[in-house]
């Protein structure tokens, strides 16, 4: 069984949006391959913007902003 079976889409978001470093308004890291099989992209993509927050993509990571900061490039 996956580690996952158990996590319907609303527990996972919940879960991810609750972790102690969203909820000081951190960066949290989830595989996209993750997120795409256990909530899926689009719905990822609404709840991203319900919250005002940023993503980014790399190496199939996806580098979530739980803040409204804006992204700088260095």
């Amino acid at each position: 069984m996956s580690l996952f079976a158990h996590l319907s889409p609303d527990l996972w978001i919940e879960q991810i949006f609750s972790s102690r470093a969203a909820a000081k308004g951190g960066v949290v890291r989830r595989k996209r391959r993750d997120v795409e099989r256990l909530v899926g992209m689009s719905r990822f993509k609404q709840e991203l913007k319900r919250r005002g927050y940023t993503a980014l993509t790399n190496a199939g990571d996806i580098i979530i902003f739980c803040n409204q900061d804006p992204i700088e490039p260095l």
